[in-house]
């Protein structure tokens, strides 16, 4: 009688969860760790640069840059969800680039015709003869960094990258009130400070 012997399947490990992968770089500092987590969400991060800049080349940058900040960034946060805890830290670093973009330019950019025009409308018996137009000038940059990071990001994305009120939404992840809110209340702000300067 033949005996038959059957091989035994060898299954593949299960895969390491991103907690296992986490805590493994941190111990053996093996950057090979994070490297696994790039294959994981690059697709993910490389998605939501894809809201924030038109550049291909921008977007691969960028990419690259929040993944090179899990270097350190691993090592001094507890992250109880890394996808949730990614995503705001891909968004947040879009948003930095953005900002960085804007003050570099920011006293050009800011003679955009539907700035100036709708925020002396908002402003309605804010009347300004030339030297107070002057001021705001060299005022409003100023103003706008001291608004909460909500209202800035609004205002900014809103006037100075003439998008809409939908894709000031789409991009910041508000909701459409709250986009309309932060823009109203940045405005409102605005005009205390500038009144103030004067």
């Amino acid at each position: 009688m033949a005996l038959f012997l059957k091989k035994k399947s060898i299954e593949p490990p299960d895969p390491l969860t991103d907690r296992e992968l986490i805590e493994l770089y941190r111990q053996n500092d093996d950057t090979s760790y994070i490297g696994e987590l790039f294959n994981r969400y690059a697709h993910l991060v490389y998605g939501i640069t894809l809201k924030y800049f038109h550049q291909e080349d921008d977007r691969r940058e960028a990419v690259m840059q929040i993944f090179e900040k899990l270097y350190m960034a691993l090592k001094d946060h507890e992250i109880e969800n890394f996808k949730c805890w990614l995503y705001s830290v891909a968004k947040n670093h879009c948003l930095m680039i953005l900002r960085k973009e804007n003050s570099v330019s920011f006293n050009e950019q800011l003679q955009l015709k539907n700035f100036q025009q709708d925020f002396m409308d908002f402003n309605g018996n804010f009347s300004l003869n030339h030297a107070e137009d002057e001021i705001i000038d060299k005022k409003l940059p100023d103003a706008i960094k001291k608004l909460s990071d909500e209202q800035r990001i609004c205002i900014e994305l809103f006037y100075l990258h003439e998008k809409s009120y939908k894709e000031v939404a789409d991009t910041t992840q508000y909701s459409m009130n709250q986009v309309k809110s932060f823009i109203q209340n940045g405005k409102r702000n605005l005009k205390l400070m500038l009144e103030n300067t004067k």
